[in-house]
């Protein structure tokens, strides 16, 4: 009996003396270090190039919506008076320049017409008063001084008779080539209005170029959304990924295109991610100084890894957890 408890006491001194062995052992065994880093995913903001008042607005936080859902409208009474203006310039440019290709009115080209005949009967009147008047001269019947004041007034007769020719082929050309292109062109640019002013119309009914979670409305109906101001935030979870801060003594270990397992806490699971992007240019938002003997601080470089696959219930903020033997 007494041998048996010898053996037994051996026994629990060797187990005893093996566990404080094996203790002091793992104590001094390198452990594996953890690289936390955190979820990130797209976030985008929905907004309108012109000021207005929201009218409507369609989601709510925590809604998810697609690309082309409508999101909110503006009511904007400014934008519709300006499009009243511009169509009103379309209109009048239109007018000009339909007048120009259709020319001066029938009623004007037969006034041009009848001044030049009435030049015309002027002209041949003076020229056969000058032909008396001459002969008369010649005769010693008038003076010289008459027989030229006749030949002047022949003379400005024959000229405005020209110029009264001129007036009425001017009225049958109607306007020149470039009048007609200017007032072509005017209608152009007050088209271009019009569309500018249509476009602004059209961007006071917003919807979402993106798919994803709404998370932010920051502004309610009936409140003034300035010019790009953010009415509604989203977040793309399924473009999302982890982004880790490493050390540059520990980025030899970190390769682009290399997978790693992720654990991420909050789902208690570890999942493939790859990694996609290293910076090229160290930070010293974090760093930490070596001891003196070195001589140099260690800055860090960010990291981001994607996951190869879709993580359900994946949010932004988790943290992700990377462990390194």
């Amino acid at each position: 009996m007494s041998q048996l408890k010898k053996i037994i006491g051996s026994l629990a001194v060797v187990g005893v003396v093996s566990w404080v062995g094996y203790s002091f052992w793992a104590a001094y065994q390198p452990r594996p270090e953890l690289l936390q880093g955190q979820i990130e995913a797209e976030q985008y903001n929905i907004s309108s190039k012109v000021p207005g008042r929201i009218e409507n607005l369609y989601v709510k936080k925590g809604d998810m919506i697609e690309k082309g859902q409508a999101i909110f409208s503006l009511y904007s009474p400014e934008i519709d008076a300006k499009l009243a203006q511009a169509k009103a310039g379309e209109a009048a440019a239109s007018a000009l320049a339909e007048e120009a290709e259709q020319g001066a009115r029938t009623q004007q080209v037969a006034a041009a017409k009848d001044q030049w005949q009435k030049a015309k009967a002027a002209n041949k009147l003076l020229e056969k008063t000058y032909t008396r008047v001459n002969n008369l001269y010649n005769d010693g019947v008038v003076s010289e001084q008459k027989k030229d004041e006749t030949y002047t007034q022949w003379q400005a007769a024959k000229y405005t008779e020209s110029a009264a020719y001129q007036m009425y082929q001017m009225a049958k050309e109607g306007a020149r080539t470039e009048t007609k292109r200017a007032a072509n062109e005017k209608v152009k640019m007050a088209m271009g209005s019009v569309a500018e002013v249509e476009a602004y119309v059209a961007d006071t009914k917003i919807n979402s170029w993106y798919t994803g979670e709404v998370t932010q409305v920051l502004l309610n109906e009936g409140e003034i959304a300035p010019q790009g101001f953010p009415v509604v935030s989203v977040i793309d979870i399924k473009q999302a990924w982890a982004v880790f801060h490493v050390r540059e003594d520990k980025l030899k270990n970190y390769k682009k295109d290399q997978q790693i397992d992720v654990y991420l806490p909050a789902l208690d699971q570890t999942v493939p991610f790859k990694i996609t992007h290293i910076a090229v240019m160290g930070d010293y938002a974090t760093w930490r100084a070596t001891d003196n003997s070195q001589g140099f601080d260690l800055k860090t470089f960010e990291i981001e890894a994607h996951p190869t696959a879709d993580i359900p219930n994946l949010r932004v903020g988790m943290s992700a957890i990377v462990k390194l033997d």
